[in-house]
Order: structure tokens, then sequence, then C-alpha cells
């Protein structure tokens, strides 16, 4: 009896000792991961110092995330962004058998019929890259400065609706971010309410 109170009391130590990922913090290192693209490449973050980055989390059968790509609003900010040398990573961290998941080959003609403009994009059918940075919802936004600090995460705008007439004239927060780190001014939003749908982690 001695020796089972003695070892529930180590497991317990053991518990409460074991570390927890912390969540990311706006002004602190982002956490730093190594992804698998649809193209079999790897990408990780580290390697990607010197660059701004935006994370993007997706699901193209989300409502919300539909609004975005239906109306071209996702597309043009990709491509405003990567031709101003923006690095733009697309995650997928839906778990297989959810909603949202896709094969390489179904992510690459996602992009391609959509005629989105992601730098990457990432499979994280695992979930490991999400839960890193506690991504809730699609979309669920981040951007990264060159040296490697979160400075935006966050709903991409101020309309938390799957209307689609709600993307002309709303405040787009992903877009000011960029544009205050390109004029050096410090991001008025650097933290906003994510809305979409949840992402669909592994066992979740």
């Amino acid at each position: 009896m001695k020796t089972t109170a003695i070892l529930f009391s180590t497991l317990l130590t053991l518990a409460v000792a074991a570390p927890v990922a912390a969540s990311p913090e706006v002004g602190a290192p982002a956490p730093t991961f190594t992804g698998v693209t649809s193209n079999g490449e790897s990408v990780a973050l580290e390697d990607l110092r010197g660059k701004t980055v935006v994370l993007e989390w997706t699901n193209h059968d989300c409502p919300y995330v539909k609004k975005h790509y239906e109306t071209g609003n996702m597309q043009t900010l990709q491509k405003d962004a990567t031709g101003d040398g923006i690095v733009w990573l697309s995650v997928i961290s839906s778990a297989p058998g959810t909603q949202g998941h896709v094969s390489p080959d179904m992510a690459n003609t996602l992009t391609s019929d959509r005629e989105a403009a992601p730098s990457h994009v990432i499979l994280d059918e695992a979930g490991t890259i999400g839960r890193a940075y506690s991504a809730q919802t699609t979309p669920h936004m981040y951007v990264i400065d060159p040296e490697g600090t979160l400075i935006f995460m966050g709903g991409i705008d101020d309309k938390p609706s799957a209307n689609k007439n709600t993307v002309e004239g709303a405040n787009n927060y992903v877009r000011a971010a960029l544009d205050s780190l390109s004029n050096g001014t410090p991001v008025e939003a650097p933290v906003t309410r994510p809305y979409g749908c949840s992402v669909k982690y592994k066992n979740a």
C-alpha cells in the first residue's frame, strides 16, 4: 500500500512538472516548425529568417474560407504579399477523415482551380503546427517579421460572417499588419478575434 502511494505521488509530481506547450505571443519569437508541402518539399521556419512570413490556416469546405476565396479576397492578398517578397504558407491541419482534409494532389488542384498564390501549401495532418500556434479557426492568420517575431495573430478582418457581401468595406487586419511592417510603424491591432470553422484536429 505504501509503495502504491509513493508511486502515485511520483506520477502526480511528474504530471504537474511536465512541460506544457506555451501559446504563441505577439512580440515573442514565433514557434518554430518544419512542415511538408503538397509538393513533398520540407519547409522550416528557421530557414525563412530574413523574410516576412504569413501563415494562413485553411479548409476549403469551410463557408468562411469559401467567402474569402470565392470573392477573390484571399488570392488578392496572397498575390500582393508574395509580389512583395513575402512568404505565404497556407496550412491545412484537417486530420484524415475530417472536413477539409486533402491529399497532396487535391491541394495542388485547389490552388490551381482557385488561382490561389501561396508560396507553399503545408499539409499538417497530425496538427503539430496548428497546435503549436493554437490555431482555432479557418481562416486563422499569423504574420511573422523577418527577425522571426510574431507581430500579428487573429481573424483576417473585422467582419466575422460567412456572407460574401461583408468582404467589401471590411478592415483587413492582415493587410494592415503587413503595411505597418513595411512602413516601420507599430501594428495597431496585433491580436484580433479569429472567426470561422473550427480546425479539424486529429482526435479533437
